[in-house]
């Protein structure tokens, strides 16, 4: 037993087996090897397929196999003579016509598969760049699936036609350094992803107003536009250092009120009046230092006073950030007599420290 390869198929199958496993043709007794070449081949052929060998098995075997003459009988001529039959040779085309349809339907399955990856690898895509702010992310898909489904290029396309627009908006607000053209931007672009660096445009735009005004007013119009703005504590700062330079209303009416209840308690003969609104030594009185508040209650008792109301105030601000005041007025001197035609001015310089106590005053007599 020798194994040999199917002249039909080719497939490799015993040379003792009835038929080949792959294509079913005979192989016991109907294949010959050739003596030229060794080529495998079927016996009824007359000579090698491959070298033309002639077949001397086949010329032995038809001899061995002729039959003898059978006289004929009754009904059959004499001339007839019956043939032996040939071997009749199985029909390949059923495995062709399989192998065809396999095939076809295996390259239908691949196909299949492949459109639908690709489709779902397109629909990832298209969510990816649909959802994006990035224009070159919106380009790529444009470029990349060229034969995508239209409405999605569409939709695509919208977008960065949309986004391209807004990047425009963005750099003609930006060049404008307008607080209105900004403020529309945003307006327009409620979502935009420039909205943090907007805003903070907007402050540094109204910051630089309130600088350029440097009032108070325009400090506090700042942080009531901005009350967590970046320039907060500056805003704060500022103000600060305006009340401390510029004289307050309340200040005024703090120091008007302290000099009316000081001559008010000297008409009144009211001492601890008077040394209420006092240091407790006073810096300078009437030229003399360091001068007790008593002494200085005791001097302005003899007499009566009536304010003129014509004060001068200069805020002076401290080391310690507080602030002293220099106030200047005019005072008459009466006796308290109807009769008294031309009462005696004073021109009266004083000195108010931060805790509103009068800590210095001289009174000259104005010569008229």
């Amino acid at each position: 037993m020798a194994i040999i390869k199917c002249p039909e198929c080719g497939h490799q199958v015993s040379d003792k087996a009835p038929t080949c496993p792959s294509c079913g043709v005979e192989i016991s007794g109907k294949v010959v090897r050739c003596h030229q070449c060794g080529a495998i081949y079927f016996v009824e052929h007359d000579a090698c397929p491959i070298c033309s060998y002639p077949n001397t098995q086949q010329k032995r075997g038809n001899a061995a196999s002729v039959p003898p003459p059978v006289p004929p009988t009754e009904n059959q001529p004499q001339n007839e003579v019956s043939q032996p039959k040939k071997p009749e040779k199985k029909s390949h085309y059923g495995i062709w016509f399989f192998s065809i349809l396999m095939a076809a339907v295996t390259c239908g399955v691949l196909f299949y598969f492949y459109h639908t990856a690709k489709d779902s690898k397109e629909a990832d895509a298209y969510n990816y760049a649909i959802t994006s702010e990035d224009p070159l992310v919106l380009q790529s898909f444009l470029d990349t699936y060229r034969d995508a489904n239209t409405n999605r290029r569409d939709s695509v396309k919208a977008r960065l036609t949309a986004i391209q627009q807004a990047a425009r908006d963005w750099e003609d607000a930006c060049a404008s350094r307008s607080k209105t053209t900004i403020q529309k931007y945003l307006e327009k672009y409620p979502n935009s992803a420039h909205k943090g660096e907007a805003l903070n445009k907007i402050d540094s735009i109204d910051w630089e107003k309130a600088k350029n005004l440097n009032t108070e007013q325009g400090y506090e119009e700042y942080l009531k536009e901005h009350p967590s703005g970046a320039h907060v504590d500056d805003a704060d700062e500022e103000i600060k250092n305006l009340r401390m330079k510029y004289l307050q209303p309340e200040e005024n009416t703090m120091l008007q009120s302290l000099f009316r209840r000081f001559f008010q308690s000297a008409n009144a003969r009211d001492e601890e009046a008077m040394k209420a609104s006092l240091a407790d030594v006073l810096q300078q009185f009437q030229g003399e230092k360091n001068v007790p508040a008593a002494k200085v209650a005791s001097f302005m008792r003899r007499t009566n006073w009536r304010v003129m109301g014509d004060y001068k105030i200069a805020k002076k601000p401290t080391e310690t950030d507080e602030a002293e005041y220099d106030v200047k007025f005019t005072v008459v001197q009466e006796d308290g007599s109807e009769a008294q035609k031309n009462p005696s001015k004073y021109f009266v310089e004083t000195k108010v420290n931060s805790e509103g106590l009068i800590v210095e005053m001289n009174m000259s007599r104005i010569v008229e």
